[in-house]
């Protein structure tokens, strides 16, 4: 049975043309692999049936069974330091011959080491930590973080966001995917509000020619709904947000800003989910640095373990360490030392190799580029990102803003045909995050794909 089909972040993969594509592209080997897959594990949405099957992992590149080559401009954003990074293999290695595993009351040197360098590199103030093995739980720490330092148990998130997977980070979220049918009823207290999305504005307003938010008319509407339904509520215990969208959506100049005085003249903490968009993805070291705003709570994941180990975290301001009654997590490998060690050298790697700046130079570059095929193909709306975070908004007509899904779905499996591996996100924005070691010449590869994918149209 096939339920109803919902917008994501993730590919829709019961389609006509995945179909054919498969048929088309899949050998036999590749067919039995995704059968057997399917015989044995459950089924779910955008999971499953799966696409295709890999069998290698290198640098930027994924391989299938067949030997065809992908560069890899999804990678669940975990691979930023790129697939199996020599370095980070022997680190792993070296720790498992050390200290393979620690139980979670024992300290140990890499946890401890870890927890330190977070707080060296997170922005502002925030210096205290605790480790989760993903970051749907990571999320939900926060919250419960929150909730026992402001005696509140609200919260306030935004639709069409994404937190994880797990009950309360659902609840969170603002996709329809995981909070309908069987997954409701959700947590109580969970409120939502429409999100920043400049080029198709919940409220209304429209950018200009230019692709910029009109401030001077809109004033922020998106951030002042905040601040009124903080006002009204009256009892928020924090505001849970991407400070970048993965779709991707760039929030206009002011916003965050705004939402931190918001919070601030409400009692509520700011918790930023930088799972996707954290440790150089955006061209800062964490999105919000770009605003200039610092959150009470920040959640990490996703590349903390190198895209090789699954590790989450929690790094807060030391004055919200108010949990000592309470087990916020204490998740059987908090501590492990193997994973705190992936995620360890994972930062060392992204400093060593100065992949931040390679991603804020890379990103500009392909702007640059996206703008150019942008004036070039009316299909393109709209352009938008920051750092290796990309997107291209497909339309069906510019004026009406009306999205090509079918198009994008085209552009999709010619680019996987041509060498090229994305994901489309909300049906009709091809959606870039490569690693962040991509190369100025790779991503020119990349966009030259997608630029005679789109050109062939339908």
């Amino acid at each position: 049975m096939s339920g109803p089909v919902h917008q994501s972040e993730s590919d829709t993969n019961l389609t006509g043309r995945r179909a054919e594509w498969q048929a088309r592209a899949l050998d036999a080997e590749t067919r039995a692999q995704l059968a057997e897959d399917e015989r044995h594990f459950l089924r779910q949405s955008v999971s499953t049936p799966c696409l295709n099957a890999i069998a290698k992992a290198e640098g930027i590149f994924i391989e299938d069974v067949a030997g065809r080559r992908y560069m890899d401009f999804h990678g669940n954003n975990v691979h930023h330091i790129g697939y199996g990074h020599p370095r980070l293999k022997k680190a792993i290695a070296d720790e498992m011959d050390r200290l393979p595993f620690a139980p979670r009351r024992y300290a140990n040197t890499t946890s401890t080491a870890l927890a330190k360098k977070l707080g060296e590199i997170a922005p502002g103030r925030l210096s205290k930590a605790l480790f989760t093995t993903g970051g749907s739980d990571a999320i939900e720490v926060a919250v419960k973080l929150a909730r026992t330092a402001t005696g509140r148990h609200k919260t306030l998130s935004f639709w069409d966001a994404f937190h994880g997977a797990g009950t309360g980070a659902s609840a969170l979220s603002g996709e329809m995917l995981f909070r309908s049918g069987p997954a409701a009823p959700m947590v109580a207290g969970a409120g939502h509000v429409a999100p920043f999305a400049c080029y198709r504005c919940a409220y209304g307003y429209q950018t200009d020619a230019s692709g910029a938010p009109p401030l001077e008319t809109c004033r922020l509407t998106c951030a002042r709904m905040v601040d009124y339904v903080l006002a009204r509520e009256g009892d928020v215990a924090c505001v849970v947000a991407e400070p970048a969208r993965a779709v991707p959506f760039v929030p206009p100049p002011g916003f965050w800003r705004s939402v931190r005085e918001a919070c601030n003249r409400h009692g509520a903490l700011l918790i930023f989910d930088e799972i996707p968009t954290g440790l150089g993805k955006t061209g800062a070291m964490f999105a919000c640095q770009h605003d200039g705003v610092e959150p009470d709570i920040l959640v990490m994941g996703k590349a903390l373990g190198g895209g090789i180990l699954p590790i989450a975290a929690v790094i807060a301001r030391a004055d919200l360490d108010v949990g000592g009654d309470w087990a916020f997590g204490h998740y059987t490998h908090e501590k492990n030392p193997v994973t705190a060690r992936a995620a360890l050298t994972t930062i060392e790697i992204i400093e060593d190799e100065e992949l931040v700046e390679n991603a804020a130079r890379v990103g500009a570059y392909a702007l640059e580029r996206m703008a150019a095929m942008q004036a070039r193909h009316p299909s393109i709306g709209d352009v938008r990102g920051r750092g290796l975070l990309l997107g291209l908004d497909l339309v069906t007509d510019r004026d009406s803003r009306t999205p090509d899904n079918d198009l994008a779905e085209a552009v999709l499996y010619r680019a996987l045909d041509a060498g090229l591996s994305f994901k489309t996100t909300m049906g009709n924005v091809l959606t870039l995050t490569p690693p962040l070691t991509v190369t100025e010449a790779q991503m020119g590869a990349a966009l030259d794909i997608l630029d005679a994918a789109i050109t062939a149209g339908r």
